[in-house]
């Protein structure tokens, strides 16, 4: 397929090139990441980088790389039950992300055009402190903005 079908489309706009959107990874939700990762191994994936543990989003995880897209392996710390929506209802990829030049810009135009604020910006572990925030868009697809790098 080629042309206007294939970008992402809110209100006719075309978010990809608006926001500047560069895919990250699946988020997967699990109990627990040693036995998830096995699974994932298994069919080719292996760690990316070092495990984090996020205070603030009270999950720990682990990325993946392999034959497919990058995951993101995520599981709720002691007592919390951040995942806990997703794990009882059997969904596992529950988010797409992807990194925007900013994400506050991103969130302006997001919610201009319907999308809901899920988690607000904050710093988060899995990426050295830069910035991400969550939303769910009209169409009821939660997506992460992650800060890019300006590092690299």
């Amino acid at each position: 397929m080629t042309g206007k079908s294939d970008s992402l489309q809110i209100g006719g706009r075309d978010l990809g090139n608006i926001l500047g959107l560069k895919f990250h990874h699946l988020g997967v939700a699990t109990r627990r990441i040693a036995r998830e990762r096995r699974v994932w191994e298994a069919i080719g994936y292996s760690q990316e980088g070092e495990a984090f543990s996020d205070p603030i989003q009270q999950i720990a995880g682990i990325f993946l790389a392999g034959p497919g897209p990058r995951l993101e392996l995520l599981e709720p710390l002691p007592g919390s039950l951040v995942l806990h929506g997703w794990i009882e209802r059997g969904v596992k990829i529950y988010h797409h992300a992807f990194e925007v030049a900013s994400v506050p810009n991103s969130l302006d135009e997001l919610l201009s055009l319907g999308a809901r604020v899920v988690v607000e910006p904050v710093s988060a572990a899995a990426f050295g402190g830069r910035r991400i925030s969550f939303v769910t868009l009209p169409s009821m697809n939660m997506i992460e903005l992650i800060e890019q790098d300006t590092t690299r």
